[in-house]
C-alpha cells in the first residue's frame, strides 16, 4: 500500500510538472491603452489644404476614436498640449490630461475636442514625461502612445531621452510620431523619439492613423528561418532573442523548434517594436533593425551555418582541475567560448583559434569548422611529476622544443616538501636554488622527459 501511494505521487507530481512545462510564459496582453498626444499649439491655425490644420486634426481624429467604440480592448485617453495659455506667456508645462482612459470613453473625447482651441507654444518632452503618470500600472494591457504634431519642441527640452527613458521603464511601447505637413529636415528630432510618419496632406494623415491601429492592434506571428551555407532551412534548437532595437531590452526569448516536418513554430510578437533578432549560436548572428508587418505572419531569414568541434584527451584525471578550451575567431582576439575538452560544440562556420589549457598550454590556429560536419582532434595524454624537495627555495619550470629553445611554463610552488601535478608529453628541465644555498652559482638545472601515463618521480636536493 505504501508503494502504491509513493508512485501515486509520482505519477501526480510527473503530470504537474508536465503541465507546468508545456506553459506558455511569455504573451501580448490582449487589452491596448492608446493615448494621443494632441499639438494644440498656436502653429495649428495655419491652413491645410481647405480648412485650418487644427480642424483637419481633429476632425480626423474624432473619426478615428469614433471607430474604435466597437473594440472593447481598446481604451483611449487625450493629452493635449499648447491649449491653455498664450504663445506670448511661453508656457512650457502647458498640458493636461483632458481624457484619462477609461472603458467606453469615446464620447467624451470627442466632445471634448470641439472645445480645443490652439493658443500656446510646443512643449513635447514635457508632455511627454507627463504622459508616464496617465498610464494606469496594470500588466494586462499595452501602453501606445501617438503623438500628432506640426512642430517641433520649442521649450528647449530633450524629447528623444525622454521617451527613451519611459521606454526603458516600459512605461510605454515604442511611440508613433505623425508629422502634419513637416518639412523634411526634421525628420531627425522625431525619429529618435520613436516611428516616424510625415503626413503632407489630410489624406496621408487619415491613412497613417489608419495604418498605425492596424500595425497596434492585429495579431501579428513570426517564425524564423535557420539556414545552412545554401540556404536551406535545417538548423535547430537554438536560443533565440527579439532585443528591443530602441531600448537595447529583451523582450521576447525562445529556442528554437522545429515540428516532425522541419518547419519551425509561430510565434506571437508585438508589431509595434522593431527588433534586432539574435540567433544565440557561438559566435551569435545578429539580424538587426527587423520590423513586422502587423496582422499578417513574418519570416525572419537568418543564415547560421554550424559545425561541431571536439578536442579528445585520454587520461585527463592527471590534471587537478577540468580542462578547458579558450576558443577565438581567427580574425579576432575575443575568447567567444570555454569549452571543457571531451566535450561537443557546434560553432559557426569559420575558423578559429584553440588555447587549450593543459600544461602547457597547447595552441592551435585556424582550425575550420565546417557546416554539418565534426572536426575531431586528439591531444596526447598527460603524464605525472611528483616532486620532492629537500629545503625550500626558489624554482621554475620550463619546455624545451624540438629546436632546443625553452619557455617558461610554471613557478614551482615550493611551500611544501613535495609537489604533484599532471603536464603533457615532452622535454622539459626545472631550474632550482635552495634558501640555504649562499649564492645563485648553487643555482641547480636538470633536464628530463615525460611521456604519455608515465610518472615521474624528481627530487630536488
Amino acid at each position: 500500500m505504501k508503494y502504491k501511494i509513493i508512485i501515486s505521487t509520482l505519477l501526480i507530481f510527473t503530470v504537474i510538472f508536465n503541465v507546468k512545462s508545456q506553459k506558455v510564459e511569455q504573451s501580448i496582453p490582449e487589452k491596448t491603452r492608446i493615448l494621443f498626444l494632441f499639438d494644440a499649439s498656436g502653429s495649428m491655425l495655419a491652413k491645410w489644404g481647405n480648412e485650418l490644420r487644427i480642424d483637419a486634426a481633429k476632425r480626423v481624429l474624432t473619426d478615428l476614436v469614433d471607430s474604435l467604440r466597437v473594440n472593447n480592448k481598446v481604451e483611449l485617453a487625450l493629452r493635449p498640449y499648447g491649449h491653455l495659455t498664450p504663445a506670448k506667456e511661453r508656457n512650457c508645462q502647458d498640458t493636461k490630461l483632458e481624457i484619462p482612459f477609461a472603458p467606453n470613453n469615446n464620447d467624451r473625447i470627442i466632445d471634448r475636442l470641439k472645445y480645443i482651441y490652439p493658443r500656446g507654444t510646443t512643449p513635447i518632452a514635457y508632455s511627454l514625461e507627463q504622459s508616464a503618470k496617465d498610464f494606469p500600472k496594470d500588466n494586462n494591457y499595452r501602453n501606445i502612445i501617438i503623438i500628432i504634431t506640426d512642430g517641433i519642441e520649442s521649450c528647449d527640452g530633450d524629447p528623444c531621452a525622454v521617451s527613451l527613458e519611459l521606454q526603458k521603464k516600459d512605461i510605454f511601447l515604442r511611440p508613433f510620431v505623425i508629422g502634419l505637413g513637416m518639412e523634411e529636415k526634421f525628420a531627425a528630432e522625431f525619429e529618435c523619439m520613436g516611428e516616424y510618419f510625415n503626413a503632407k496632406d489630410i489624406s496621408a494623415f487619415q491613412a497613417v492613423l489608419n495604418g498605425i491601429l492596424d500595425q497596434s492592434l492585429s495579431k501579428t506571428t513570426a517564425s524564423v528561418e535557420l539556414l545552412d551555407q545554401n540556404g536551406k532551412p535545417v538548423e535547430k534548437d537554438v536560443n533565440v532573442s527579439f532585443i528591443n532595437s530602441f531600448t537595447g531590452i529583451s523582450e521576447f526569448d525562445f529556442i528554437h523548434f522545429r515540428d516532425r516536418n522541419g518547419k519551425p513554430d509561430t510565434v506571437e510578437v508585438d508589431p509595434v517594436l522593431s527588433y534586432d533578432v539574435i540567433v544565440n549560436t557561438v559566435p551569435p548572428v545578429v539580424k538587426r533593425n527587423v520590423y513586422l508587418k502587423g496582422g499578417t505572419h513574418n519570416v525572419i531569414d537568418i543564415k547560421t551555418p554550424q559545425g561541431n568541434l571536439n578536442v579528445r584527451q585520454k587520461n585527463t584525471f592527471e590534471y587537478d582541475r577540468d580542462v578547458q578550451i579558450l576558443i577565438k575567431k581567427s580574425s579576432g582576439s575575443e575568447i567567444i567560448n570555454n569549452q571543457a575538452i571531451n566535450s561537443d560544440q557546434k560553432y559557426l562556420m569559420g575558423s578559429y583559434d584553440l588555447e587549450i589549457l593543459t600544461l602547457p598550454k597547447i595552441e592551435m590556429n585556424n582550425i575550420k569548422i565546417r557546416q554539418g560536419e565534426t572536426r575531431n582532434i586528439e591531444i596526447p595524454a598527460p603524464g605525472r611529476i611528483n616532486m620532492v624537495y629537500s629545503s625550500k627555495g626558489i624554482g621554475s619550470l620550463y619546455s624545451i622544443n624540438e629546436n632546443g629553445r625553452q619557455q617558461w611554463i610554471k613557478k614551482l610552488d615550493l611551500r611544501g616538501d613535495k609537489a604533484s601535478f599532471g603536464i603533457q608529453p615532452g622535454k622539459y628541465k626545472y631550474v632550482f636554488r635552495s634558501d640555504r644555498a649562499m649564492g645563485s652559482k648553487y643555482t641547480q638545472i636538470k633536464e628530463f622527459t615525460v611521456q604519455s601515463g608515465q610518472t615521474l618521480n624528481i627530487k630536488i636536493y
